[in-house]
C-alpha cells in the first residue's frame, strides 16, 4: 500500500510552543483520524504541512511529490476544510464558490450543485447566516468538488449537532467508497474515530506519540481517569495526552498494569 502523504522531520517553533521533528505517513485507502488536547499541535501540524504557515524544517511530500517544488500541483488534488471556514461573510455561496472553483482546473459544477440539493443549502444565502451545521456541509461541498484525492479536515465535526455529524461522517464513508483516496482528519470526539477511523495518531505537546491502526490501539491503549493529586512524579512519564480540570485528570496510556498507572477509572479506548 503506497502512502498518500509523507511528513518527516517536521519543526515549527512559537514563543510559547514547537513541533519536535513530526513524521508520520497516510496510507492509500485510510481514513487518519489525528488526535491530541487542545493545544498539542493538531492545527499547527495542518496548516504547516499545507503551506499555510512556514514550516522551520523537515520534508513534505503529497502523492510522492516534494511541497516545496510541486505546491500548486498537490493542491489541486487536496480537498480543505478547516473549522474556521476561511470564508468572505458578505458573499453569497455562489459568489464564494466562483473565487474558490478559480483555484482548480478539475471543478465540476454539476457535483457541487448536487451537494448543494443533498445538503438542502441555498445559493444566494449569504455566508454570515449560516449556522455552523450549515457552514461545515458548504465547506464540505466545496472540497468535494473538484475530484480531490485527499481530504484534510480540522475538527470537522465540533460543536455539531449528533445528526449533522452522523451525515458528515455518512458523507466520508462514500467519498471513500470509490477508492485509490484518502481523509486525513483531527477530532477530539472519540466516538467519531471509532466509527470511522482505520489509522489512529497521537500528537502530544508538538511531538507524536504513535501512529498505528485503530483495532490494535484500542487492544493496548486505555483512557485513565483519576484526581490530580495522584499524579504523582511515577505516573506522569505513562501518561500521554493528558488533560486536567478542577473535577480531575484524563489521559491516555499503554501502562495501565503498572501498579502506578492503574486507573480509578479504566475504559477501552477509543471510547464507543
Amino acid at each position: 500500500m503506497k502512502n498518500i502523504l509523507e511528513v518527516r522531520g517536521l519543526n515549527k517553533s512559537y514563543r510559547n510552543f514547537t513541533l519536535q521533528d513530526v513524521s508520520f505517513s497516510l496510507p492509500e485507502g485510510c481514513i487518519t483520524g489525528f488526535i491530541g488536547v487542545n493545544g498539542a499541535g493538531k492545527t499547527t501540524t495542518l496548516k504547516t504541512i499545507l503551506g499555510l504557515t512556514p514550516k522551520e524544517s523537515g520534508k513534505i511530500r503529497f502523492f510522492d511529490m516534494d511541497f516545496d517544488t510541486e505546491e500548486r500541483s498537490i493542491k489541486e488534488r487536496l480537498g480543505i476544510v478547516f473549522d474556521s471556514g476561511g470564508f468572505y461573510g458578505e458573499l453569497n455561496l455562489m459568489e464564494m464558490k466562483t473565487l474558490a472553483a478559480s483555484s482548480y482546473r478539475s471543478w465540476d459544477e454539476a457535483e457541487f450543485r448536487r451537494y448543494l440539493d443533498r445538503f438542502s443549502l441555498n445559493p444566494r444565502q449569504k455566508i454570515n447566516t449560516l449556522s455552523k451545521g450549515m457552514r461545515m456541509k458548504y465547506a464540505l461541498a466545496l472540497a468535494l468538488s473538484h475530484r480531490a484525492e485527499l481530504l484534510i479536515m480540522d475538527e470537522p465535526t465540533s460543536g455539531l449537532d449528533p445528526l449533522i455529524r452522523r451525515q458528515l461522517l455518512d458523507i466520508l464513508r462514500e467519498y471513500m467508497e470509490r477508492g485509490g483516496r484518502g481523509v486525513f482528519f483531527s477530532t477530539h470526539i472519540t466516538s467519531d474515530l471509532d466509527r470511522l477511523a482505520d489509522v489512529l495518531i497521537l500528537i502530544d505537546r508538538g511531538r507524536i506519540v504513535f501512529q498505528e491502526e485503530k483495532d490494535s490501539l484500542m487492544e493496548r491503549y486505555r483512557i485513565v481517569k483519576g484526581d490530580v493529586q495522584d499524579l504523582s512524579d511515577a505516573v506522569l512519564p505513562l501518561l500521554h495526552n493528558l488533560s486536567r480540570t478542577a473535577f480531575g485528570f484524563t489521559a491516555v496510556t499503554d501502562q495501565a498494569v503498572s501498579p502506578e498507572a492503574r486507573p480509578r477509572t479504566p475504559e477501552p479506548w477509543p471510547l464507543s
